[in-house]
């Protein structure tokens, strides 16, 4: 059912959000991410101790394409 819609603010949107006003079937963003990370990069907490003597993160990749979005269906 339509509306009025009074004053709208956005302060941001991120890649993969979506913003709408009216009328709408079905959202679906979608969002791929890659992430690279060597030892101890996602640790949290308070007092963390980490020793990593050695470290080494293998960042080749041979795929083209790994995920790809080809519709918004």
């Amino acid at each position: 059912m339509p509306a009025f819609v009074g004053a709208v603010k956005i302060n941001s949107i991120s890649s993969s959000g979506v913003f709408h006003i009216g009328d709408v079937f079905a959202i679906s963003p979608h969002s791929v991410a890659k992430t690279f990370a060597g030892a101890g990069s996602f640790n949290t907490g308070d007092g963390l101790q980490i020793y990593n003597q050695y470290s080494n993160t293998n960042t080749h990749d041979a795929d083209v394409a790994d995920q790809n979005i080809v519709s918004n269906a």
